[in-house]
């Protein structure tokens, strides 16, 4: 048993998709979210400066005393997943990557499309894992262009956020594509903008959260740290942008938190 928090680390705002995850299937747990802020979106960044920024985060959240590193990035752990587990060999850390995998075994049409940032398109764990489950399958790659900045903004719910969607998701219509896959942990916060474009088209829409914590669940029982049942859970929110970067996800936070109460 180990009442330490878990750590979340995301570029900015898209992590807490996957820490709602880890809320609805480990209430006991502690929380410490590092939202990046200052650096987001990584997007366009070279390799090297995405690994700089994970180690920093890595190494913020270690100071923290965390007993567990989530990388709820998908462009993190594409670019630096290799390079931190190295440097914290004694550290379990999970990384994300686009849900190719469950897409592949469900798809009946044998075209899938993937939508993620360009980074994580062209990094060679994508790539991998499609040459590993999509040998048979039409996999469609498809970048979410401006839909980081939408969620950074807090501008899910706009008429501009359903504007960039229908300009990205739309040209899926009738091309057989019948599952979308959510490979960046921002985008999940635009899944209904994204359904209600490909309504009509009996399209699946998936994303790694639920894997994700999963893994969490399965590596805290591994390594004996699970939280007790008993344990009151603590949540914290640090950022390297301002403070009121981190007063925004907190606000977030506790509006996710609001709804997995209802």
């Amino acid at each position: 048993m180990n009442k330490a928090a878990i750590g979340v680390y995301d570029s900015g705002f898209g992590g807490l998709s996957v820490w709602r995850e880890l809320r609805r299937a480990l209430p006991n747990e502690s929380l410490i979210y590092l939202g990046d802020g200052k650096n987001c979106p990584y997007g366009g960044r070279s390799r090297e400066q995405i690994t700089q920024f994970a180690t920093e985060a890595v190494e913020r959240l270690v100071r923290e005393g965390v007993k567990m590193v989530v990388v709820g990035c998908n462009t993190a752990t594409t670019a630096a997943i290799d390079h931190l587990r190295s440097s914290w060999p004694d550290l379990p850390i999970v990384g994300l990557e686009p849900a190719v995998k469950p897409a592949c075994l469900t798809t009946k049409s044998r075209r899938i499309a993937v939508l993620a940032t360009e980074h994580s398109l062209q990094s060679d764990m994508f790539l991998h894992t499609a040459e590993r489950y999509a040998s048979d399958v039409e996999v469609v790659k498809v970048p979410g262009s401006g839909f980081v900045e939408i969620v950074e903004q807090d501008l899910e719910h706009t008429p501009e956020a359903r504007a960039t969607v229908r300009q990205v998701v739309e040209p899926l219509r009738g091309t057989g594509v019948d599952r979308v896959v959510l490979g960046c942990t921002h985008y999940p916060f635009l899944r209904d903008a994204i359904a209600e474009v490909l309504e009509g088209e009996g399209i699946e829409i998936i994303d790694s959260g639920e894997a994700v914590a999963r893994r969490v669940e399965w590596l805290l029982e591994r390594y004996d740290i699970k939280a007790p049942s008993s344990a009151t859970p603590e949540f914290k929110f640090i950022t390297f942008a301002d403070e009121e970067y981190r007063l925004r996800l907190m606000r977030k936070a506790q509006h996710i938190e609001e709804n997995i109460a209802k």
